[in-house]
């Protein structure tokens, strides 16, 4: 017999995502089934969109609460391992930073609710903290995004050495600090008032501005300007 395609044991033809996604685009797909696409070949007795909805089952069916869980732990799940962990990290790390773009040319970054729209969908699910710095123009559009430090926030580690370099180099019309809380609440620390101060008194020498200090939280943030703290 010939002209007749064998679905993959355990499959039928309407539960295969390659074949769906070829018929129907990408965004009829579940997510499931987008996992599937990543984590690519299954095992024996356990196909591949099996294993998506066990990795999704122990995230409770959330890409968000998946992308904060560390690949090794994803690696445990039968079947798995580390290869595909990486696969599936390195998708949600692409997705993450797509939503961070803007499309074409970029808008000015005038008000503080449009630091937070450009910084949280990179930002807001780190489980550590990041430090940035928004690089703008004479329009205040951002020209760079310099990440300085990750990790724990502290003046030892923000040095206005390293925050200006690259605004002196860019030759910078001013710049806005950007951070978050991996904790989710925005509410400015002391070593956040600190280092602010710091910041902003080195940017007058200079001749670039600090415009905002903007703390990314989930869903939420603080503005050092909005709350008169600049």
């Amino acid at each position: 017999m010939t002209g007749l395609a064998i679905a993959p044991q355990g499959l039928a033809p309407p539960d295969r995502p390659r074949e769906r996604m070829r018929a129907l685009g990408a965004r009829a797909l579940s997510a499931p089934e987008l996992l599937a696409l990543v984590i690519g070949p299954g095992t024996r007795g356990r196909p591949a969109l099996a294993l998506a909805h066990e990795v999704l089952r122990r995230a409770d069916g959330s890409l968000r609460r998946l992308s904060d869980r560390p690949a090794a732990s994803l690696a445990e799940v039968p079947g798995l391992g580390a290869t595909r962990a990486a696969a599936i990290h390195a998708a949600l790390e692409l997705g993450r930073r797509l939503a961070g773009e803007t499309p074409g040319e970029a808008a000015p970054l005038r008000a503080p609710r449009d630091v937070w729209r450009a910084f949280a969908p990179t930002l807001e699910d780190l489980p550590v903290e990041e430090f940035h710095v928004a690089i703008l123009d004479a329009q205040h559009r951002l020209e760079r995004d310099v990440c300085v430090t990750r990790g724990i926030l502290n003046s030892s580690l923000v040095h206005p050495r390293e925050v200006f370099r690259e605004a002196i180099a860019e030759r910078a019309a001013a710049i806005i600090l950007v951070h978050n809380h991996p904790s989710g609440d925005p509410a400015p620390s002391a070593d956040d008032r600190s280092v602010t101060e710091q910041l902003v008194a080195a940017g007058r020498l200079l001749d670039i501005p600090v415009h905002d200090h903007v703390i990314i939280g989930r869903g939420r943030y603080l503005s050092f300007a909005e709350a008169g703290m600049l």
